[in-house]
């Protein structure tokens, strides 16, 4: 579909510093609107389709659509209470993002959704934090994700690195 909204939002974004893309699955639309996503094992917490691959979508697009203008990911993450599957899906979706700046696209920074567990979509359940915390007393835990990530942005991951599960 060519000039949704978003696009003239994007257009319009044309030499300014930056523009932010934030990106958690693909959606089809058709003449009526968004067509929801069918119930699927491998949805999200929020409902949502599995794709770590719409980072990478997204990023091209709004590469092509603003002709080039720097772009910083500001939201990126998936619903999940299994933190394995967190560390899956942002390795896969960082895969698509390092596959777009091998292309030439200039992605300048990267910030994942998010840190803590929040409220979010009326309650509390789509856990997209990189650190859990407890609704009773509100203590924040680290997860495996959180530290995982950590190596990463501290390693200076780059183009041609091999992103594993559980390590770099």
């Amino acid at each position: 579909m060519k000039h949704t909204w978003e696009d003239f939002c994007l257009e319009h974004s044309r030499g300014d510093d930056f523009v932010g893309v934030q990106a958690y699955t693909s959606q089809i639309t058709d003449v009526n609107g968004v067509v929801p996503h069918p119930a699927h094992p491998s949805n999200t917490l929020t409902g949502w389709a599995y794709r770590p691959d719409a980072l990478g979508i997204a990023v091209r697009n709004a590469a092509q659509v603003t002709h080039g203008t720097t772009i910083i990911v500001t939201e990126n993450g998936i619903a999940t209470h299994d933190d394995e599957r967190r560390i899956t899906y942002t390795s896969e979706a960082l895969h698509a993002l390092f596959a777009a700046a091998d292309d030439g696209i200039d992605i300048r920074g990267y910030l994942h959704w998010s840190a803590l567990d929040n409220y979010e979509w009326g309650h509390w359940g789509p856990t997209f934090g990189l650190i859990a915390v407890d609704r009773e007393t509100f203590v924040r835990t680290p997860k495996p994700s959180l530290h995982w990530l950590g190596r990463i942005a501290r390693g200076g991951y780059r183009r041609n690195s091999v992103i594993v599960a559980g390590g770099v």
